[in-house]
């Protein structure tokens, strides 16, 4: 009796998880996010940000100038982002040659988690799929890299 217990419970969950895995469809929408948000900032673009972010965009990050120095914390809400992208590389004074990494670490049915190396440092997300099936980054928590926390 208890063996037919456990093989039905394993079942059951095994039937469960099927529906968690993310097509591929899915993958290719979250990166398309993470990307949205890196390049909306590299490009100056904050329709980029506007269509991958949601607005109700919680993000903290913890920065430094140099490795001496104590980290700083800050927050940013959407709106602030939308600003910041307007500005950050607006005159081309961080590069114009930028690049990025995007590590997608988990891409569930309605969730996902990322992880974005950029310019300015480490970026890891949470992303949700809304109601119609859009991709959004809700969370960031990012540190930055000075350079001498790369050597």
């Amino acid at each position: 009796m208890i063996k037919i217990g456990l093989t039905l419970t394993t079942a059951v969950l095994a039937l469960s998880m099927i529906g968690l895995k993310a097509p591929d469809d899915d993958h290719k929408a979250v990166k398309r996010a993470v990307q949205d948000y890196v390049e909306g900032f590299y490009e100056a673009k904050p329709e980029l940000i506007e269509r991958g972010v949601h607005t109700d965009l919680t993000k903290y990050g913890f920065w430094r100038r140099t490795a001496e120095e104590k980290y700083t914390g800050t927050a940013m809400t959407f709106d602030m982002a939308i600003e910041f992208a307007k500005k950050w590389n607006a005159d081309g004074k961080q590069g114009t040659d930028l690049t990025y990494d995007i590590q997608l670490l988990d891409v569930a049915d309605q969730t996902a988690a990322a992880k974005l190396t950029a310019k300015w440092g480490i970026d890891y997300m949470h992303l949700a799929k809304n109601d119609k099936g859009e991709w959004k980054i809700h969370h960031v928590m990012w540190q930055s890299m000075v350079k001498d926390d790369a050597d």
